[in-house]
């Protein structure tokens, strides 16, 4: 799938497990509190701090949903689906319309990203990373980061737990090391449910065609039943 997170590149495995994320550069992609007196401010950073850190992000065996993909940088917006039946799940964004369109698929345990259109892209092959699966990417959420509890400003706001997945090598102990930041994203799930996805930017080097290297997932929809996902004919394995 954001795979929010390693589509458009053959990226190893181990990157592909915490960024998949699996994704209008949003008036409403700021997640913001409500507005308030600062008393009302107050008590409820009050309440953020008493409350117990909630469990992190998964996503769901079974969803279907609907939104914008949103490349900013470049000025383009476009529809947008995620869907999953039985743990294959697929992300298509734009169409043979729009100025981009491709699609990532977790589908039997292999993860697949095709690009058909993308402004500057001359080539369009259907990459694979074999043993790739929705528990590996759901492994790889267990280590997220709690930013905390915001508001989605929208038409209906929604009230979100904030979380923060990133890839960095090498891997060393604090201190003044060289480190490279391959792959971050910024998830928002809702507060009742862990299991539903209402926005992610994801930004590194799994975003190597766009020049800001930083792109957004907004969903408008997002349902507990099962999706369609279909793998492209040009990723079929051979037979």
């Amino acid at each position: 799938m954001g795979w929010k997170g390693v589509r458009r590149t053959a990226a190893p495995a181990a990157l592909a497990a915490a960024v998949a994320l699996v994704l209008a550069a949003p008036p409403s992609a700021g997640a913001e509190p409500g507005a308030g007196t600062a008393t009302a401010a107050v008590a409820a950073a009050a309440r953020q701090d008493a409350s117990p850190t909630p469990p992190p992000p998964r996503l769901p065996r079974d969803f279907r949903g609907k939104g914008k993909y949103i490349v900013r940088d470049l000025d383009i917006t476009v529809p947008f689906t995620w869907e999953s039946r039985n743990g294959d799940s697929q992300m298509t964004a734009g169409g043979p319309q729009y100025p981009i369109w491709f699609t990532n698929l977790i589908h039997h345990g292999t993860l697949y990203t095709l690009t058909y259109k993308w402004p500057g892209l001359n080539e369009h092959p259907c990459s694979r990373i074999p043993g790739f699966s929705l528990e590996d990417l759901n492994q790889g959420f267990e280590n997220a980061r709690f930013v905390g509890r915001e508001t989605l400003r929208r038409t209906p706001q929604r009230h979100v737990n904030h979380w923060r997945v990133g890839v960095v090598l090498p891997q060393l102990p604090p201190g003044n090391h060289p480190r490279l930041p391959l792959a971050l994203g910024d998830i928002y799930v809702d507060e009742n449910n862990r299991g539903t996805f209402w926005q992610v930017l994801h930004f590194g080097v799994q975003n190597l065609y766009d020049p800001e290297m930083d792109e957004w997932l907004v969903m408008d929809t997002f349902e507990h039943r099962p999706g369609t996902v279909t793998l492209p004919a040009r990723c079929e394995p051979p037979r």
